[in-house]
Formats: C-alpha cells, structure tokens, sequence
C-alpha cells in the first residue's frame, strides 16, 4: 500500500509543478556544460598563444631609481617650456685686448748717413766752440768727419723735399720721411743723386761730401746731419743705431 502511494505523488509531482523543476534543472545542467566547454577552449587557445610566443617573449626589468649621490633629477632633462620669451643667445667670449707691444707698430728702422766719427756733437743747451767764427754758439745737428768725396745715404725711406744751396751750410738736402720726421744733410758737394720730389729707401746714396758750408769752412772735411721733428731740431743720436 504504501508503495502504491509512493508512486501516485510521483506521478502526481511530473505531471504538475515537477515537471517545470525538472525542464529547469535540465536547462542549468546544459548551460553549465556549455560554459564550462567555452571556458576550457579559451583557456586553450591562450595557452596556445602562450606557448607560440613564449621563446620570443623579452622581459623588461624595472631598475629601481638610484639613490644618493646617483640620483639625477628628470627635470635637467625635460624639453624648454615654449612661451613668450626670446630664445637665449649663446654667450660670445670677450676677445682678449692685445699687449701694448703686440698692437704698436715696428719701430722705423734708421742707418748712419755717412761713415766716421763725430767730430761735434749736438748741443742746444751748451754752447760750444765754432772754430770758423771764433766763438762759443749752439750747434744743432752732429758732424760726422769723413774724406771729401765720401758717400752721403738716407738714413730712412722718404721723400726728397729740398736741395738747397745755403749761404752758410751750402748745398743742403732735406728728405720727409711723412711722420713729421726730417733728416737734414749739408756740406754736400753741388752734384748730388736724386732729385727733389722723389722718393728714396734708406741706404740710397744721396750724394757726396763737400767743402760748401761756409760756416765751418776750417773744419775737416765732415757732414752736418740734423734731424727735425714737428719742424723743431733734435739730436740725432736719439734715432741713429748704437
């Protein structure tokens, strides 16, 4: 009997609400076994992937950030902010003022007019004795005592300015050398080399040593050599080689 009873609920359960329960049961188990298909294919196809790229795959280490002493600040590095301000002009070292000896130009280069020894000296300030007129006087320029007929040269390149045949120191040639400097040869003989207006190096022989300055007419034979500057009479040792 009980067995009789057992089997009527059952029937009685599938052909009402049981059946529902069951149709949904099934339904779980079906969508279960599906996702479960799904889940394990992925799974499948990454582990393939995985497995393809694996002997390729780089790994990147991250060092961590130096501490310290070693560690550099990113903004030294970061690109310049774009704004209103004029672009930086690269500095320009200043250049170095040359030396005074540097800048200065060469020294003009002199030579002796003639060969010899002074037989008088330049003296403005002293008087000293003219053996012609007897008497103590100044004496502006050097005589150089050398033979008659003894080779006279510019002491300096420049223009020849004058020759002249002065009463008292005869025939006297006058060269510009154009810095306000003038070299003055007298007592020459009459026939001299060049002529005036024309321009000589220094060493170029000018002329001859005469006998026409009167003023020292009983002097040795000698050349009066003078040197002017601005016009004025100087002493020519202050430019003639020692």
């Amino acid at each position: 009997m009980n067995s009789s009873s057992s089997d009527r609920r059952s029937e009685r359960f599938l052909t009402g609400k049981g059946f529902y329960i069951v149709l949904f049961l099934c339904a779980a188990v079906i969508g279960v076994s599906a996702w479960i298909m799904a889940t394990g294919k992925a799974t499948m196809e990454n582990d393939s992937i995985d497995s393809a790229i694996g002997e390729h795959r780089v790994e990147m280490v991250i060092a961590p950030a130096p501490k310290g002493s070693d560690w550099i600040d990113e903004s030294e590095f970061a690109p310049p902010e774009i704004g209103d301000t004029a672009p930086a002009v690269p500095a320009v070292e200043p250049e170095e003022p040359q030396s005074e000896s540097a800048a200065a130009p060469a020294a003009p280069h002199y030579v002796w007019p003639a060969a010899g020894v002074i037989e008088r000296d330049y003296s403005l300030s002293v008087l000293r004795y003219d053996a012609t007129m007897h008497d103590w006087r100044t004496h502006g320029g050097i005589d150089i005592a050398c033979e008659e007929g003894a080779g006279v040269v510019a002491v300096r390149g420049g223009q020849v300015e004058s020759i002249v045949s002065d009463g008292l120191y005869g025939t006297v040639l006058t060269i510009d050398h154009g810095d306000g400097i003038r070299s003055v040869y007298a007592n020459l003989s009459p026939e001299t080399s060049v002529r005036q207006g024309e321009w000589v190096d220094g060493g170029v022989m000018l002329g001859t040593v005469g006998h026409s300055a009167l003023c020292e007419v009983s002097q040795t034979p000698h050349l009066h050599f003078e040197m002017r500057s601005g016009g004025a009479r100087v002493d020519p040792m202050a430019y003639l080689p020692t």
